[in-house]
């Protein structure tokens, strides 16, 4: 069936027209059956598809976070990645989704880099383009995002940054470019933030001009949610859509805009072709097949893009992998209770996790002793209450007439965008979380709360908590992403139940605030039994460690680090982990630490352990993945996508906090690598680390210069090891003459495996972009650059020169 865009848009009328540009409600557009247009439905991503509900009733397969993904440095699957994904949605009924995140890690305190890929904009394009490509085999739609320059959290709503056009075109629009380019994407997303005094849901000069007009995009452009603000201007300025409704900027304002002249209709129809072009792509149209989704397993593409991304950061002594030990010791909370995801948008609902304990109970071979505990636990606040707990959820209206009733499996509520089914913020008042709690053992319980807002604890008949629940000089809004907890403790006897009840009332600024358009009820109740003091717990890991063969001890972040909503205040791992770190290598020299952290942490024991191995976020299969790596089952594939500082003063951009409004990006085009190879000061990991289970040499580095002024470049390795490998083999230029440019920056890369005393060659385009330089234009900088084949950034392993000019 034919796809006339013009005949459709001439069936509907003006008020039809806007009313396809705002959202219905909060994750999906209205439906006109009269054209046969189904109502396109939109979903947080990137590392799963939650759906149109925030719940762990609609269980959805978790995939490790962005960052794992680009240390794999492997397009090829982040494409797979992508085509998951693709089929999620559509189990899903979801026709677009949120991701991928393509903005540049800046500054290791950034917040939200988890969701990033990279400080490299290369890297970042690269591996954001497989991800579309995969998506949108599937049917399903994209939003880049987030366009442009939205590299922190602090403010982020409402700062503008101040960025050079240099700056602004070589690094932080170059992935955005790419992947418009080569992926052909059909949506973006433009940012809360502005660049350079205007905001990104009404900038015209980018989203009009060089999106559109320089780029060639085709695709509708939607606005974080609540990022619209101006109907006339955001019309004007290129927005196509305004999220959440159904109360938005667009719909009967931008028809009453038009009806003003302040609005040319003509602007109108352009807005609703992309959008009817969306629906045509996606199949909500009726006038497309899509294309059969490969029935992939979910499961076993966690597993195998966790073990892809880890990166051995050090394996001196040779420990790893471990060779049939007769006794391990596995220490950390993490180790049980791992960080699998980041916090905020990004959050989906797995139906099953494997923690690295899981992990190992079930891939270590029989008679292998594998002895647990604690040593140090860094959460800062209790996990939800769960086990002996028998829980129900119980809404109320303000007169105390219950609304609705649900079963929990967790002490926690998080109704975030929509309501369960049959409530609202209009009648909604309070929701309480009660039933019995039957304790395992006798002694002094703690319970916690978290919730902006009002709250009421009580245990056991005793009110142990009843109040505001906000952080000093806070607001209920500032507190939403910033967890703030109360906790109290009880004296409770082993095997007696007692009832427990956790009531919180809607504070009156989040009820006018979500009424008809996004809700948001998120409060939790919090349990820790009787636990050892920190001292105690410290001193039996260490006890464990000292008669153990081996010691595998799980370090990481928290929800309270890293999270979209706010920036962090230090890399420093949380709580007393490194004192644990420290103490247990004491004991046993075969100490291996394994770091569950979504970006960059201080690891400043990294010289006094037998092995490091960091595991990202790795998703719902990470266990498995983890286990199969102790054991040499897989090899870590993983190489750092960003540079790691060996302490925050030590590198050289950090500043996320904007001063008087504004973020100035006063370093130009010296972010990550680039920025540290300008100063004195040496970073723990430099960008594309890692090591592997084998060795390589690199024989031969051939290069074929094009007309276009770039080059195809074809290099020999060869595994010198005992064991079948993988290697990611990285091209870096580095200009004789530099001028203002950096030493040497990332032009090309490619994976390649081969078995031991095997050979191998691949060929990598360096693109005629990797030698221009914006200056009021694209200029090609023709001349000799040394090009190295390397390992890492730090660790060139052949290299020649050559010049490279364009002809045509």
């Amino acid at each position: 069936m034919s796809f006339d865009v013009d005949a459709l848009l001439a069936e509907l009328d003006l008020d039809a027209k806007a009313s396809l540009l705002a959202g219905q409600d909060v994750w999906s557009l209205p439906a006109l059956p009269r054209i046969g247009l189904g109502s396109l439905v939109l979903s947080d991503g990137p590392i799963g598809v939650r759906g149109v509900r925030w719940s762990p009733d609609d269980p959805s397969v978790t995939l490790p976070s962005p960052t794992a993904l680009a240390a794999s440095w492997d397009p090829r699957l982040a494409v797979r990645a992508g085509r998951l994904l693709a089929q999620e949605a559509r189990r899903k009924g979801v026709h677009v989704l949120l991701a991928p995140t393509v903005n540049l890690q800046r500054s290791p305190l950034g917040g939200r880099h988890f969701e990033c890929y990279s400080e490299d904009p290369l890297l970042t394009g690269l591996m954001g383009a497989g991800y579309v490509t995969g998506v949108q085999d599937g049917g399903v739609a994209v939003t880049v995002k987030h366009f442009v320059a939205n590299d922190f959290e602090t403010e982020r709503f409402t700062a503008d940054v101040r960025v050079g056009e240099r700056a602004l075109r070589e690094l932080y629009l170059a992935p955005f470019e790419l992947i418009v380019r080569r992926a052909r994407p059909w949506g973006i997303m433009a940012a809360y933030n502005s660049v350079n005094g205007t905001t990104m849901t009404q900038h015209a000069e980018l989203l009009n001009g060089v999106l559109r007009d320089e780029w060639g995009f085709d695709g509708f452009v939607v606005s974080d949610w609540l990022a619209a603000r101006d109907t006339v201007a955001s019309a004007n300025g290129g927005l196509d859509v305004a999220m959440p409704g159904p109360r938005t900027v667009f719909g009967e304002q931008l028809a009453e805009a038009v009806r003003g002249g302040e609005v040319d209709e003509e602007v109108v129809d352009d807005m609703v072709r992309r959008v009817l072009l969306l629906a045509h792509r996606t199949g909500a149209l009726g006038t497309r097949h899509l294309p059969g989704t490969p029935d992939l397993d979910g499961v076993a593409v966690a597993r195998e893009v966790a073990h892809r991304s880890f990166v051995l950061l050090g394996n001196e002594t040779g420990v790893l992998p471990l060779r049939e030990p007769r006794s391990i010791a596995l220490i950390g909370a993490l180790a049980a209770d791992p960080k699998i995801l980041g916090g905020g948008s990004a959050t989906v609902f797995p139906e099953h996790v494997v923690s690295p304990l899981d992990g190992l109970r079930k891939a270590l071979p029989p008679g292998t002793d594998l002895t647990f505990s604690t040593g140090a636990d860094p959460r800062t606040t209790l996990p939800p209450a769960t086990d002996n707990f028998r829980l129900r959820a119980t809404a109320k209206a303000a007169d105390g007439t219950r609304l609705a009733e649900f079963p929990l499996r967790e002490a926690k509520i998080t109704w975030i965008g929509e309501l369960p089914a049959g409530l609202d913020m209009a009648t909604l008042a309070s929701v309480e979380i009660d039933g019995t709690y039957l304790p395992e053992r006798g002694g002094t319980h703690t319970f916690a709360v978290t919730g902006p807002g009002d709250l009421r604890l009580t245990v056991a008949g005793q009110t142990l908590f009843d109040g505001v629940n906000l952080p000093e000089g806070g607001d209920v809004f500032t507190s939403i992403m910033q967890v703030h907890e109360q906790r109290r403790e009880i004296e409770l006897a082993e095997g007696e139940p007692v009832d427990v009840s956790l009531t919180y009332w809607i504070p009156s600024e989040m009820a006018e605030f979500a009424r008809g358009t996004f809700a948001w009820v998120t409060f939790a109740l919090g349990h820790r039994g009787p636990v050892p003091d920190p001292d105690a717990a410290l001193d039996e890991a260490v006890a464990v460690a000292a008669k153990s063969d081996v010691a595998v001890v799980v370090v990481g972040t928290t929800a309270e680090v890293e999270s979209e909503g706010f920036d962090r205040t230090s890399l420093a791992l949380p709580g007393r982990q490194d004192e644990l770190v420290r103490r247990v290598a004491e004991a046993n020299r075969n100490t291996v630490v394994v770091v569950n952290a979504g970006s960059p942490v201080e690891l400043p024991w990294r010289d006094e352990v037998a092995a490091v191995l960091l595991t990202w976020f790795p998703g719902q299969a990470g266990g498995d993945a983890l286990a199969d790596v102790l054991l040499g089952v897989e090899e870590p594939g993983g190489r750092l996508p960003t540079t790691w500082p060996a302490r925050l003063e030590d590198a050289p951009v950090t500043d996320v906090t904007p001063q008087d409004g504004e973020l100035a990006y006063d370093e130009g085009v010296h972010i990550g690598y680039s920025a540290w190879a300008r100063v004195e000061r040496k970073p723990a990991y430099w960008f594309g680390h890692g090591q592997g289970y084998t060795t390589w040499v690199y024989e031969e580095l051939d290069v074929y210069p094009d007309d276009e002024g770039g080059a195809r470049v074809r290099v020999r390795v060869r595994n010198s090891g005992k064991r079948k490998g993988r290697e990611v083999v990285q091209l870096y230029l580095a200009p004789t003459e530099r001028g203002d440019r950096p030493p040497r920056w990332l032009a090309g890369f490619a994976s390649v495996e081969a078995r031991p005393g095997e050979a191998v060659e691949t060929d990598i385009v360096i693109k005629p972009r990797s030698l221009e330089v914006w200056r009021d234009g694209w200029q090609h900088i023709a001349g000799e650059y040394v090009l190295e084949a390397s390992h890492a950034y730090d660790q060139p392993r052949l290299s020649t020169r050559v010049v490279l000019q364009k002809i045509r």
